[in-house]
């Protein structure tokens, strides 16, 4: 079994808490609560006849005076960049967090999760953020923590991107 590290990154809000509780433990609650530092939760998944012991890192929100330590960052293999696809602005926070990424991990498998799909009435991202997105190279799935759409998927997506080809 090969053990990785992933970190769940992205603004204060956008669902990573949520996406990874519906993951590990497929619930999802209404409540919002405000992630402080990390929570660590661990989870196997079956890619390619390979059995991935997945370290999660659901790193609290980027915010203007409360930045990701880069300490957290530390021998991540993989990073799940959320954006909440009703706020606009964190494209802009996502975008940010992933240059301090690459600046200080170097080339690391990503992958964007525009959560929240299930509030279509509320989108906020255009066809001009996508191809913004599209032009990183990186895999980007609309997923719900709330109806569970694309949460497996993202999780196996990463995990297959940080095995060795």
């Amino acid at each position: 079994m090969i053990q990785k590290k992933i970190c769940i990154l992205g603004a204060a809000g956008v669902g990573k808490t949520s996406l990874t509780a519906q993951f590990v433990y497929s619930k999802f609650s209404e409540k919002y609560l405000s992630s402080m530092g990390v929570k660590i939760d661990r989870k196997v998944v079956h890619v390619d006849e390979t059995d991935v012991n997945l370290m999660i890192w659901d790193v609290h929100g980027e915010e203007k005076y409360k930045k990701i330590p880069t300490s957290y960052l530390r021998g991540a293999s993989g990073i799940l960049m959320v954006i909440d696809g009703t706020r606009i602005d964190t494209v802009a926070v996502a975008e940010e967090v992933r240059q301090r990424v690459l600046d200080k991990l170097g080339d690391v498998p990503f992958v964007y999760l525009l959560n929240k799909s299930d509030l279509q009435d509320a989108w906020s991202i255009n066809e001009n953020i996508m191809q913004q997105l599209q032009v990183t190279g990186s895999p980007i799935l609309l997923t719900s923590a709330k109806t569970g759409d694309n949460v497996e998927t993202a999780f196996s997506t990463i995990a297959k991107a940080m095995l060795p080809t």
